[in-house]
Protein backbone atom coordinates (compact mmCIF):
# COMPACT_ATOMS: atom_id res chain seq x y z
CA UNK A 1 0.00 0.00 0.00
CA UNK A 2 1.26 3.88 -0.94
CA UNK A 3 2.48 5.46 2.15
CA UNK A 4 2.84 8.78 -0.53
CA UNK A 5 0.63 11.77 1.84
CA UNK A 6 -1.64 13.69 -0.13
CA UNK A 7 -1.21 17.12 -0.90
CA UNK A 8 -3.08 19.78 1.31
CA UNK A 9 -4.59 23.20 -0.46
CA UNK A 10 -3.93 26.56 1.03
CA UNK A 11 -3.00 30.18 1.03
CA UNK A 12 0.20 31.96 1.27
CA UNK A 13 -0.41 34.51 4.55
CA UNK A 14 3.07 35.16 4.91
CA UNK A 15 6.36 35.16 3.52
CA UNK A 16 10.01 35.55 5.10
CA UNK A 17 11.87 34.83 2.28
CA UNK A 18 12.75 31.03 2.66
CA UNK A 19 9.41 29.83 4.65
CA UNK A 20 5.66 30.73 3.76
CA UNK A 21 3.28 30.49 6.46
CA UNK A 22 -0.04 29.05 4.41
CA UNK A 23 -3.59 28.54 5.96
CA UNK A 24 -4.98 25.60 4.91
CA UNK A 25 -8.35 25.22 4.37
CA UNK A 26 -9.52 24.46 8.02
CA UNK A 27 -8.03 28.10 8.96
CA UNK A 28 -4.78 26.93 10.29
CA UNK A 29 -1.53 27.55 9.96
CA UNK A 30 1.58 25.95 8.69
CA UNK A 31 4.85 26.24 8.02
CA UNK A 32 6.15 25.72 4.82
CA UNK A 33 8.75 25.55 2.41
CA UNK A 34 9.16 25.07 -1.56
CA UNK A 35 10.45 22.53 -3.67
CA UNK A 36 13.85 23.08 -5.07
CA UNK A 37 12.07 22.40 -8.84
CA UNK A 38 10.54 25.78 -8.00
CA UNK A 39 13.65 27.38 -8.95
CA UNK A 40 14.26 25.67 -11.55
CA UNK A 41 10.99 26.92 -13.77
CA UNK A 42 12.59 29.93 -15.05
CA UNK A 43 10.48 32.26 -12.59
CA UNK A 44 11.82 35.60 -13.22
CA UNK A 45 11.22 36.97 -9.77
CA UNK A 46 12.89 37.30 -6.51
CA UNK A 47 10.42 35.02 -4.82
CA UNK A 48 8.41 32.16 -6.79
CA UNK A 49 5.84 32.30 -4.45
CA UNK A 50 4.19 35.28 -2.84
CA UNK A 51 1.35 36.35 -0.75
CA UNK A 52 -2.08 36.09 -2.04
CA UNK A 53 -1.08 32.64 -4.08
CA UNK A 54 -3.16 29.43 -4.07
CA UNK A 55 -1.05 26.63 -3.31
CA UNK A 56 -0.79 22.78 -2.62
CA UNK A 57 1.14 21.13 0.09
CA UNK A 58 2.29 18.33 1.66
CA UNK A 59 2.55 17.78 5.31
CA UNK A 60 5.60 16.22 7.03
CA UNK A 61 5.94 14.44 10.02
CA UNK A 62 7.65 17.44 11.88
CA UNK A 63 4.48 19.76 11.45
CA UNK A 64 5.99 21.49 8.15
CA UNK A 65 5.08 21.21 4.90
CA UNK A 66 6.37 21.41 1.98
CA UNK A 67 4.97 23.51 -1.52
CA UNK A 68 5.38 21.81 -4.53
CA UNK A 69 2.67 22.95 -6.60
CA UNK A 70 0.81 26.90 -6.91
CA UNK A 71 -2.08 28.15 -8.37
CA UNK A 72 -2.79 29.98 -11.68
CA UNK A 73 -2.57 33.91 -10.63
CA UNK A 74 -5.64 36.09 -11.59
CA UNK A 75 -3.25 39.10 -11.23
CA UNK A 76 -0.28 40.27 -9.40
CA UNK A 77 1.63 43.21 -8.21
CA UNK A 78 5.14 43.60 -8.34
CA UNK A 79 8.05 45.74 -8.11
CA UNK A 80 11.42 46.03 -9.76
CA UNK A 81 13.61 44.03 -7.86
CA UNK A 82 16.81 45.31 -6.05
CA UNK A 83 18.34 42.21 -6.96
CA UNK A 84 20.30 42.87 -10.71
CA UNK A 85 20.35 39.57 -11.71
CA UNK A 86 16.08 39.22 -11.63
CA UNK A 87 13.14 40.72 -13.14
CA UNK A 88 11.16 41.92 -10.38
CA UNK A 89 10.00 41.20 -6.97
CA UNK A 90 5.94 40.28 -6.48
CA UNK A 91 4.47 41.79 -3.71
CA UNK A 92 0.94 40.03 -3.81
CA UNK A 93 -1.01 38.26 -5.84
CA UNK A 94 -4.67 36.81 -6.65
CA UNK A 95 -6.16 40.69 -5.63
CA UNK A 96 -9.45 42.11 -5.75
CA UNK A 97 -8.85 45.62 -5.06
CA UNK A 98 -5.45 47.72 -3.97
CA UNK A 99 -5.86 50.45 -1.61
CA UNK A 100 -3.12 53.25 -2.23
CA UNK A 101 -2.70 54.85 1.11
CA UNK A 102 -1.73 58.08 0.31
CA UNK A 103 -0.56 61.89 2.74
CA UNK A 104 -1.23 65.39 1.96
CA UNK A 105 0.89 66.60 5.38
CA UNK A 106 3.14 64.67 7.29
CA UNK A 107 4.95 63.66 4.70
CA UNK A 108 3.28 64.40 1.64
CA UNK A 109 2.63 61.65 -1.36
CA UNK A 110 3.33 63.27 -5.03
CA UNK A 111 1.12 62.77 -7.48
CA UNK A 112 4.14 60.96 -9.64
CA UNK A 113 4.28 58.08 -6.79
CA UNK A 114 0.02 57.67 -7.12
CA UNK A 115 0.18 57.79 -11.04
CA UNK A 116 3.18 55.08 -11.17
CA UNK A 117 0.80 53.45 -8.49
CA UNK A 118 -2.21 53.66 -10.71
CA UNK A 119 -0.49 52.58 -14.17
CA UNK A 120 0.94 49.52 -12.19
CA UNK A 121 -2.44 48.23 -11.21
CA UNK A 122 -4.51 49.19 -14.23
CA UNK A 123 -1.78 47.18 -15.98
CA UNK A 124 -2.38 44.15 -13.95
CA UNK A 125 -6.03 44.39 -13.80
CA UNK A 126 -6.73 45.35 -10.28
CA UNK A 127 -9.20 48.40 -9.27
CA UNK A 128 -7.93 50.91 -7.38
CA UNK A 129 -9.33 53.26 -4.81
CA UNK A 130 -7.18 56.15 -3.18
CA UNK A 131 -7.55 56.47 0.18
CA UNK A 132 -6.42 60.41 1.96
CA UNK A 133 -4.96 59.60 5.51
CA UNK A 134 -4.57 62.24 8.66
CA UNK A 135 -7.06 64.31 7.14
CA UNK A 136 -7.17 65.99 10.72
CA UNK A 137 -3.68 67.52 9.84
CA UNK A 138 -5.39 69.50 6.94
CA UNK A 139 -5.50 73.68 7.17
CA UNK A 140 -6.62 76.37 5.07
CA UNK A 141 -3.30 78.27 6.10
CA UNK A 142 -1.50 75.96 4.09
CA UNK A 143 -1.95 74.83 0.92
CA UNK A 144 -3.00 71.00 2.28
CA UNK A 145 -6.68 71.20 2.35
CA UNK A 146 -6.57 72.84 -1.70
CA UNK A 147 -4.34 70.39 -2.38
CA UNK A 148 -6.07 67.24 -1.28
CA UNK A 149 -9.15 68.93 -3.15
CA UNK A 150 -7.27 69.35 -6.25
CA UNK A 151 -6.15 65.62 -6.01
CA UNK A 152 -9.44 64.24 -5.17
CA UNK A 153 -11.40 66.26 -8.15
CA UNK A 154 -8.41 64.89 -10.93
CA UNK A 155 -8.91 61.33 -10.10
CA UNK A 156 -12.60 61.30 -9.38
CA UNK A 157 -12.67 62.84 -12.40
CA UNK A 158 -11.00 59.92 -14.00
CA UNK A 159 -13.52 57.29 -12.48
CA UNK A 160 -11.37 56.35 -9.45
CA UNK A 161 -12.94 55.98 -6.04
CA UNK A 162 -11.83 58.42 -3.05
CA UNK A 163 -12.16 57.80 0.44
CA UNK A 164 -11.00 59.94 3.75
CA UNK A 165 -9.82 58.32 6.66
CA UNK A 166 -7.91 59.87 10.37
CA UNK A 167 -6.59 57.01 11.62
CA UNK A 168 -5.95 59.50 14.49
CA UNK A 169 -9.52 60.11 15.57
CA UNK A 170 -11.43 57.15 13.77
CA UNK A 171 -12.89 59.08 11.11
CA UNK A 172 -13.97 57.24 7.67
CA UNK A 173 -12.57 53.99 9.36
CA UNK A 174 -15.75 51.92 9.82
CA UNK A 175 -16.51 52.95 5.78
CA UNK A 176 -13.26 51.79 4.84
CA UNK A 177 -13.57 47.85 6.47
CA UNK A 178 -17.06 47.78 4.91
CA UNK A 179 -15.01 48.32 1.87
CA UNK A 180 -12.72 45.60 2.51
CA UNK A 181 -15.69 43.09 3.67
CA UNK A 182 -15.46 40.98 0.31
CA UNK A 183 -12.00 39.31 -1.35
CA UNK A 184 -8.60 39.97 -0.88
CA UNK A 185 -7.16 43.71 -0.74
CA UNK A 186 -4.19 45.25 -1.02
CA UNK A 187 -3.36 47.85 1.29
CA UNK A 188 0.24 49.86 -0.31
CA UNK A 189 1.50 53.50 0.02
CA UNK A 190 4.52 54.90 1.11
CA UNK A 191 6.42 54.96 4.46
CA UNK A 192 5.09 56.95 6.79
CA UNK A 193 1.46 57.82 5.33
CA UNK A 194 -0.40 55.47 8.41
CA UNK A 195 -0.51 52.61 7.34
CA UNK A 196 0.46 50.52 9.84
CA UNK A 197 -1.72 52.66 12.01
CA UNK A 198 -4.64 52.23 10.28
CA UNK A 199 -4.85 48.53 9.86
CA UNK A 200 -4.45 48.53 13.94
CA UNK A 201 -7.93 50.36 13.98
CA UNK A 202 -9.21 47.74 11.42
CA UNK A 203 -8.31 45.00 13.15
CA UNK A 204 -7.82 45.68 17.22
CA UNK A 205 -5.09 43.78 18.95
CA UNK A 206 -3.30 42.88 16.04
CA UNK A 207 -0.76 45.88 17.15
CA UNK A 208 1.34 46.18 14.20
CA UNK A 209 4.27 48.33 15.00
CA UNK A 210 4.15 51.89 13.67
CA UNK A 211 6.99 54.82 13.47
CA UNK A 212 7.05 58.46 13.52
CA UNK A 213 7.45 60.72 10.97
CA UNK A 214 11.31 62.28 10.52
CA UNK A 215 10.48 66.01 11.01
CA UNK A 216 13.81 66.77 9.12
CA UNK A 217 13.13 64.48 6.09
CA UNK A 218 9.55 64.63 6.24
CA UNK A 219 10.00 61.16 5.65
CA UNK A 220 8.71 57.68 7.13
CA UNK A 221 10.65 54.93 8.52
CA UNK A 222 9.62 51.00 7.38
CA UNK A 223 7.79 49.15 9.49
CA UNK A 224 7.11 46.54 8.18
CA UNK A 225 9.66 44.21 6.04
CA UNK A 226 7.71 41.00 4.58
CA UNK A 227 4.09 41.40 2.99
CA UNK A 228 1.82 40.06 5.05
CA UNK A 229 -2.26 38.68 4.82
CA UNK A 230 -4.50 39.56 7.66
CA UNK A 231 -8.31 37.97 8.68
CA UNK A 232 -10.64 41.56 8.78
CA UNK A 233 -13.54 40.89 11.62
CA UNK A 234 -16.99 41.45 9.44
CA UNK A 235 -15.14 39.87 6.31
CA UNK A 236 -12.37 40.07 4.17
CA UNK A 237 -8.22 39.93 4.23
CA UNK A 238 -6.22 42.67 3.82
CA UNK A 239 -2.51 42.06 2.24
CA UNK A 240 -0.13 44.56 4.44
CA UNK A 241 2.55 45.39 2.05
CA UNK A 242 6.30 46.98 3.06
CA UNK A 243 6.89 50.75 2.22
CA UNK A 244 6.34 50.37 -1.18
CA UNK A 245 9.47 53.59 -2.81
CA UNK A 246 9.05 52.40 -6.45
CA UNK A 247 6.92 49.98 -8.87
CA UNK A 248 8.72 48.90 -12.11
CA UNK A 249 6.68 48.15 -15.25
CA UNK A 250 8.30 45.08 -16.04
CA UNK A 251 5.98 43.67 -18.09
CA UNK A 252 4.80 47.17 -20.04
CA UNK A 253 6.17 48.14 -23.55
CA UNK A 254 6.81 51.72 -23.30
CA UNK A 255 4.78 52.62 -26.51
CA UNK A 256 1.68 51.25 -24.56
CA UNK A 257 1.83 53.03 -21.15
CA UNK A 258 -0.69 55.55 -22.63
CA UNK A 259 -2.90 52.83 -22.48
CA UNK A 260 -2.83 52.59 -18.85
CA UNK A 261 -4.41 55.88 -18.09
CA UNK A 262 -7.80 55.50 -18.71
CA UNK A 263 -8.55 59.40 -19.75
CA UNK A 264 -5.87 59.22 -22.64
CA UNK A 265 -6.90 56.09 -23.67
CA UNK A 266 -10.86 57.13 -23.86
CA UNK A 267 -9.85 59.33 -26.64
CA UNK A 268 -7.07 57.77 -28.24
CA UNK A 269 -9.08 56.59 -31.30
CA UNK A 270 -9.80 60.79 -32.13
CA UNK A 271 -5.59 61.12 -32.43
CA UNK A 272 -4.56 61.88 -36.20
CA UNK A 273 -2.44 58.31 -35.44
CA UNK A 274 -3.57 54.87 -34.13
CA UNK A 275 -0.44 54.55 -32.92
CA UNK A 276 -0.09 58.45 -31.09
CA UNK A 277 1.95 58.36 -27.79
CA UNK A 278 1.22 61.64 -27.10
CA UNK A 279 4.45 63.54 -27.11
CA UNK A 280 4.61 65.35 -29.97
CA UNK A 281 2.94 63.79 -33.16
CA UNK A 282 0.72 66.00 -34.84
CA UNK A 283 -3.46 65.90 -34.52
CA UNK A 284 -2.83 64.49 -30.70
CA UNK A 285 -6.09 64.62 -29.08
CA UNK A 286 -4.87 64.11 -25.54
CA UNK A 287 -2.39 67.14 -25.73
CA UNK A 288 -5.68 68.96 -27.29
CA UNK A 289 -7.87 67.65 -24.11
CA UNK A 290 -5.17 68.77 -21.81
CA UNK A 291 -4.76 72.53 -23.52
CA UNK A 292 -8.49 72.47 -22.94
CA UNK A 293 -8.15 71.43 -18.93
CA UNK A 294 -10.18 68.39 -19.90
CA UNK A 295 -7.24 66.10 -18.99
CA UNK A 296 -4.86 67.02 -15.84
CA UNK A 297 -2.15 68.79 -16.93
CA UNK A 298 -0.95 67.48 -14.01
CA UNK A 299 -1.32 64.10 -14.94
CA UNK A 300 0.06 64.54 -18.64
CA UNK A 301 3.32 65.93 -17.02
CA UNK A 302 3.80 62.44 -14.78
CA UNK A 303 2.97 60.62 -18.17
CA UNK A 304 6.00 61.93 -20.25
CA UNK A 305 8.19 61.91 -17.34
CA UNK A 306 7.45 58.15 -16.55
CA UNK A 307 7.45 57.75 -20.55
CA UNK A 308 11.05 59.52 -20.83
CA UNK A 309 12.01 57.43 -18.16
CA UNK A 310 11.14 53.80 -19.20
CA UNK A 311 14.24 51.93 -19.29
CA UNK A 312 16.06 53.74 -16.32
CA UNK A 313 14.76 51.04 -13.66
CA UNK A 314 12.47 51.18 -10.60
CA UNK A 315 10.47 54.10 -10.40
CA UNK A 316 10.94 56.39 -7.59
Amino acid sequence: MSTDKQSEKGVVFRSTGSWYDVQDESGSTIQCRIKGKFRLQGIRSTNPIAVGDSVEFIRGEDGTGSIDSIGKRRNCIVRKSVNLSKESHIVASNLDRAFLIVTIASPRTSSGFIDRFLVTAEAYGIPTTIVFNKFDLLSDDDDSLSRQMELESIYSKIGYDIMRVSAKDGRGIQDFKLALKNGISLLSGHSGVGKSTIINELIPGLDLKTANVSESHSKGRHTTTFAEMFSVPGGGFIIDTPGIKGFGLVTLEKETLNHQFPEFFEILHSCKFNNCVHTGEPGCAVRKAVELGDVSEERYLNYLEMYSGFEEGPYR
